[in-house]
């Protein structure tokens, strides 16, 4: 909860932020984020957060697709198959991020904030997450897409951080049977 602290985020993205630090540090995680459309404002709620250093390791803000190829490793077929806002590319934006960094924990994001650039198939608010661990099963892939809808460019781009932050809060683990 944001009290009378200097934070020029929204206090929505600074209270989740803040979780997302305290619990991982708990937790012993270290945390990394691949982002597109959301253009550095997860990294930004999360270095906004005094002692980040302590979990969070690196962001990388890959706007164009020759971004996503050289510096995450997304492969151009996955691009040209699936598009940029993809399950597919997501998912190896993800593991890019993993593979280039010694973060416990990726949480990557693509998508269309809008105004412009939707389609039939992908309209404005189409957002896509992705999670990948260190050392967890390849084939087990997390990822969803979202429909925000056309919030405005801004709405979008917030409601994107927001469900990124929570992508990057440990899961506790299910109980033994």
């Amino acid at each position: 909860m944001s009290d009378n602290r200097d934070f020029i985020l929204p206090a929505e993205l600074d209270d989740l932020a803040r979780r997302v630090i305290e619990e991982n540090r708990a937790a012993g995680r270290t945390i990394a984020v691949a982002e597109s459309c959301t253009g550095g404002l997860v990294a930004a709620a999360l270095t906004e957060i005094a002692g980040s250093s302590d979990v969070f390791d690196s962001g990388f803000v890959t706007y164009s697709n020759e971004s996503k190829i050289h510096l995450l490793g997304v492969s151009q077929e996955v691009i040209a198959t699936f598009g940029s806002v993809s399950v597919a590319t997501a998912w190896a934006m993800a593991q890019g991020v993993i593979a280039r960094t010694g973060a416990d924990v990726a949480v990557a994001i693509t998508g269309v904030a809008g105004p412009g650039g939707g389609s039939e198939k992908k309209p404005v608010g189409t957002v896509v997450f992705a999670r990948a661990q260190r050392d967890s099963d390849p084939e087990e892939i997390v990822a969803d897409r979202k429909e925000f809808g056309d919030l405005g460019r801004a709405g979008v781009r917030l409601q994107a951080a927001l469900c990124a932050l929570e992508l990057l809060l440990p899961v506790p683990d299910a109980p033994a049977p």
